[in-house]
């Protein structure tokens, strides 16, 4: 997915560990993510997070699309910082794959995302 994902390669994203319904990522904010008020602008986590709900809700080799998402920004990021998310599932319902998101720096929480995800029965085929 990532090979394909233009936008989460420009986010700096290192993916450090995938499994069944999980996924951690890292990436460090830049200068050109930064809002007026010389913050990371909030759509740079949100898109962040987002990315991790869409790796870990694809690890089921079955195509999954995000229905929902929300988020809540907690602390605000410089350049330089260094972030982590965690994506995890916490249920399933029929199809739909319910998920939430802790991003961090360090061991602080900046942000949680929740997400939704239907669960397609489309493969994943590598192309």
């Amino acid at each position: 997915m990532l090979a394909n994902d233009s936008f989460s390669q420009w986010l700096g994203i290192e993916i450090l560990e995938t499994k069944e319904d999980y996924c951690k990522l890292q990436m460090t904010i830049r200068d050109e993510m930064l809002n007026g008020m010389k913050k990371a602008q909030g759509g740079i986590t949100f898109s962040f997070a987002d990315s991790c709900f869409a790796f870990a809700s694809n690890t089921r080799g079955k195509k999954s699309v995000s229905i929902e998402a929300s988020i809540n920004h907690i602390e605000a990021l410089d350049s330089g910082d260094t972030i982590t998310a965690e994506a995890q599932l916490e249920s399933v319902k029929n199809k739909l794959g319910f998920y939430t998101v802790r991003v961090r720096k360090k061991e602080k929480l900046v942000a949680l995302f929740k997400g939704v995800v239907y669960r397609t029965s489309v493969d994943w085929v590598e192309e």
